[in-house]
């Protein structure tokens, strides 16, 4: 007993030194179990996908368990630290580490490509990720149904695009897709497969969204790194003075809120429709959608800084014609008062948290030229509206246009 009591102390030491204070594997703070066989410190959630590897990982808790005085010293010479260096050593830079609230596929391939493939140990396994083509079959929801269907895709790192093909041999893809504003998120919950992936991109000034998943973890997450290490190729072409870490968070993002929301029309007169809403704080938009598997959206508002003219607050007003949820919330923005009603005040304080976070950033330079060419559409919309009634003026201002030129 004294034996244990002393190795259990050791080990609770151990665990409170800089790098195995966190989990190994997601960076969980306080892990209380560890691999002997491998030396890492990780937390409950991580030591059940290292059980799964049992040829590999060999799992202990460093309170409950027995630790014989030969493991403790391994467990004192390697470390979370040491153990990175060996099994994280050539990790791409566009690869991406899952975190304690990321799914579990992600997690569990993570785990797996360290310790049970060796993946990072050397650098030829770079390629894999960073090949100039790389191809996937996967699952592919319909646009305008739920049937999922086997589909091509193809990434290029020579125009930076996505394609899919509907056939094998197919020649000519279905859709080509620019990495210019693609963004990939897993979304297990809404998709209904713990392997769904969401891929969303810009479309005729909509948002386009494609949900597809692969029966095997490692496939999906393969082909989610390799959409990473594409879209960082095409950063860096972009930007040639940065480096891959400055362009890092830049690859995929998720997304702040989604959920369904109350939304009235521009004169709050209109009745309250239920609809399903995303933030995000890459593009600061609210994008909102009939249904949550939704192709494209029915519109958005672009969210910018509260130094513009954009507040958040809680709204108690109600309309006649509202639907049947009574926690509002109100958006100012410089053109039009926005009012969504949430079903619970928990869901509410959520949503303006959100806001809240998108408003308190400062603009860049990209979401002032979103937001001019924002502006610039709906003053041509305006002009051209003036017009409908008097087609005859349209047409000498489109003379007298010509004319300008030729002179």
């Amino acid at each position: 007993m004294a034996g244990l009591d002393r190795n259990n102390r050791i080990l609770q030491e151990l665990v409170l030194q800089p790098g195995n204070n966190v989990c190994a594997d997601c960076a969980a703070p306080e892990p209380d179990w560890a691999s002997y066989t491998l030396g890492v410190f990780v937390c409950l959630n991580c030591s059940g996908m290292h059980r799964n590897l049992p040829a590999v990982s060999k799992i202990k808790s460093i309170r409950l368990d027995y630790w014989e005085d030969s493991l403790v010293q391994f467990m004192a010479e390697r470390g979370n630290r040491a153990a990175k260096a060996i099994f994280e050593k050539h990790v791409p830079a566009s690869f991406y580490r899952p975190q304690q609230k990321d799914c579990i596929v992600l997690r569990d391939q993570w785990i797996r490509a360290k310790y049970e493939r060796r993946e990072f140990t050397n650098e030829s396994c770079l390629q894999t990720y960073s090949s100039e083509l790389f191809e996937s079959v996967l699952w592919k929801k319909g646009r305008h149904n739920k049937q999922f269907l086997k589909r091509i895709f193809l990434l290029s790192q020579k125009d930076f695009t996505l394609r899919y093909f509907l056939k094998e041999d197919s020649k000519v893809p279905k859709a080509v897709i620019s990495m210019k504003d693609l963004n990939a998120e897993f979304q297990p919950e809404k998709i209904g497969h713990a392997h769904g992936l969401q891929i969303s991109f810009k479309e005729d000034e909509h948002t386009r969204n494609l949900f597809v998943y692969h029966e095997d973890g490692q496939t999906i997450v393969s082909f989610f790194n390799a959409l990473r290490a594409t879209r960082l190729a095409y950063l860096l072409k972009k930007h040639p003075t940065l480096q891959s870490n400055d362009l890092i968070p830049q690859l995929t993002t998720q997304c702040l809120k989604e959920g369904y929301m109350e939304k009235t029309g521009p004169t709050q007169r209109e009745p309250f429709k239920k609809r399903w809403f995303i933030l995000c704080s890459m593009n600061r938009k609210l994008l909102y959608f009939k249904s949550p598997l939704d192709a494209t959206d029915l519109g958005s508002v672009f969210i910018g800084s509260e130094n513009h003219g954009y507040l958040v607050s809680e709204s108690c007003s109600r309309s006649t014609r509202s639907g049947r949820w009574h926690c509002g919330i109100t958006l100012e923005t410089p053109g039009r008062q926005f009012v969504f009603m949430c079903e619970q005040e928990e869901e509410r304080r959520e949503w303006m948290e959100a806001f809240r976070t998108v408003i308190s950033q400062p603009m860049t330079p990209e979401d002032y030229a979103s937001t001019k060419i924002l502006l610039q559409l709906k003053q041509d919309t305006v002009f051209l509206s003036k017009f409908k009634s008097q087609p005859s003026l349209l047409i000498i201002s489109l003379f007298l246009c010509v004319q300008m030129k030729l002179l």
